[in-house]
């Protein structure tokens, strides 16, 4: 399947959780929701892989840099951004979160020395200022703590550091269906153990729109969107592949004018256009000059 196609399966899944998401911590503590998400996700993955024969036997070292992304990508980073939400806006948050492209830009270089495309910068520059003009309304109403902010700062910080230990574990020799399996079941048991610290009430919610959103979450969500993602790291590098998280919003207000009637204002447009003038900039084709002949004789 081309690069492109795995691109496009993560911005369209991934701006579609936004809306699971809500429906999902409607009905449930945050905490418990991201929890229950990540149980079906690994349960589903490993008992599907192990029924395919697809799930190897791995060793401890490959185990340990499961742990590291399962902690990075499928439960502290959630936990951090969950726990903004709850203080700001939806549309600041959409701001800091995507600056993750940023993030991924400097970690790559800073951590293991990769120097990241020049168009990256122009991009996420052109990316967050649509982001930001997309949720002006909400930006402008200024309801974010500091605490908030520095959460979501962290949580998209955190979500960095597991797009380049996911490159880690594509060195250290791990499938990519089986290691997410793996990565998603430590998550969970991070989330666990997290929920009995807090001393979270555990609950079965009765609501069939938050397990029909779990489940969303957690199959198209997390394994198929995860893996499309994690896909995108390995062929074209953490810098361009954090800039979907640019895209989401687009596609969640495009979601929301049909199931919440989002109205799209003159500034709304212009920052979608601004979002999309960004993807275009990244990954637009250099062109390439054709020498001229005249100048060189013919051949």
């Amino acid at each position: 399947m081309p690069i492109s196609v795995h691109y496009c399966l993560t911005v369209l899944i991934w701006g579609l959780t936004w809306t699971a998401i809500r429906l999902q911590v409607e009905a449930a503590p945050v905490d418990l929701s991201v929890f229950y998400r990540f149980v079906i996700a690994a349960l589903v993955a490993l008992v599907g892989l192990t029924l395919l024969r697809r799930l190897p036997r791995m060793s401890l070292s490959q185990h340990r840099w499961l742990v590291l992304q399962g902690l990075t990508l499928y439960s502290i980073n959630f936990l951090l951004i969950y726990r903004a939400a709850e203080s700001m806006t939806t549309g600041l948050l959409a701001v800091v979160f995507s600056l993750a492209a940023l993030f991924n830009a400097f970690n790559g270089w800073w951590i293991m020395g990769l120097r990241p495309s020049p168009r990256v910068y122009p991009a996420v520059a052109l990316g967050v200022t649509g982001v930001a003009l997309l949720f002006w309304h909400d930006l402008t109403l200024g309801n974010a703590t500091v605490a908030a902010i520095l959460f979501a700062a962290a949580g998209t910080f955190w979500f960095s550091l597991g797009n380049l230990i996911s490159l880690k574990v594509r060195t250290a020799e791990i499938p990519l269906l089986a290691g997410n399996a793996w990565a998603m079941f430590y998550g969970a048991v991070a989330l666990g153990i997290w929920c009995l610290v807090q001393g979270v009430t555990w609950q079965l919610p009765a609501s069939g729109s938050f397990w029909g959103a779990t489940v969303f979450l957690a199959i198209p969500g997390s394994i198929i969107g995860f893996y499309c993602y994690i896909t995108v790291i390995r062929t074209l590098g953490a810098d361009k592949a954090g800039y979907a998280t640019v895209l989401f919003p687009v596609v969640a207000l495009s979601v929301s004018t049909w199931l919440e009637g989002f109205e799209w204002t003159i500034t709304a447009i212009i920052g979608a256009m601004l979002a999309l003038l960004g993807n275009y900039v990244l990954f637009r084709k250099a062109s390439v000059p054709v020498p001229d002949k005249a100048l060189y004789g013919k051949e």
